[in-house]
């Protein structure tokens, strides 16, 4: 394994399993799914954009694994999955990898409270990109109830990056020191 791909697996001092495509793919797939199960009007907007998650996680812990074309891909099924104005969540989505793969290093770097904050502000541009292009298209502003949704996924992203690393975390055996 080259030196510059064993880096994108250390995080916080642990040297995590190498990714395997499989696991990226179902990761995508799980978030994709939770994208789309239908929710009362009432909860549905706290729930966090699962795939903006996803996308962003993969961004910053796996640059050269995920691109900019996956995410415009996903952002394309997301507008017609909601029925929404044709390319909104795709260039937000995009948007979103770009930042994420350019500040990946950055974001590694700092402790976890400092990873939030930088997610949170992620987040927040891919949703007023898609605010911003909705409003272009003379659509309604939602109102200040439309960002919630980024609050939502930045305090989940501990739960994100757990559930994510688990897989990868090495097993120690029984005659392991």
């Amino acid at each position: 394994m080259s030196r510059s791909s064993l880096g994108d697996n250390i995080q916080g001092g642990e040297i995590l399993l190498p990714v395997r495509t499989g696991y990226i793919l179902l990761t995508i797939l799980a978030a994709v799914l939770l994208d789309l199960v239908p929710l009362p009007k009432w909860i549905s907007w706290v729930r966090p954009d699962f795939i903006a998650l996803t996308l962003l996680y993969w961004g910053i812990f796996q640059p050269r694994r995920l691109g900019l074309l996956p995410a415009w891909l996903l952002g394309l099924l997301m507008d017609v999955a909601d029925a929404t104005l044709f390319g909104q969540h795709a260039l937000a989505y995009s948007a979103l990898m770009f930042a994420a793969i350019f500040l990946h290093r950055r974001i590694q770097m700092f402790p976890l409270p400092y990873q939030m904050a930088h997610v949170g502000a992620l987040l927040l541009a891919q949703q007023a990109i898609q605010l911003l292009v909705r409003i272009a298209d003379d659509s309604e502003f939602p109102g200040l109830t439309y960002f919630v949704s980024s609050l939502t996924a930045t305090v989940l992203w501990p739960a994100v990056m757990a559930a994510f690393n688990a897989p990868l975390r090495r097993r120690s055996g029984p005659d392991d020191v």
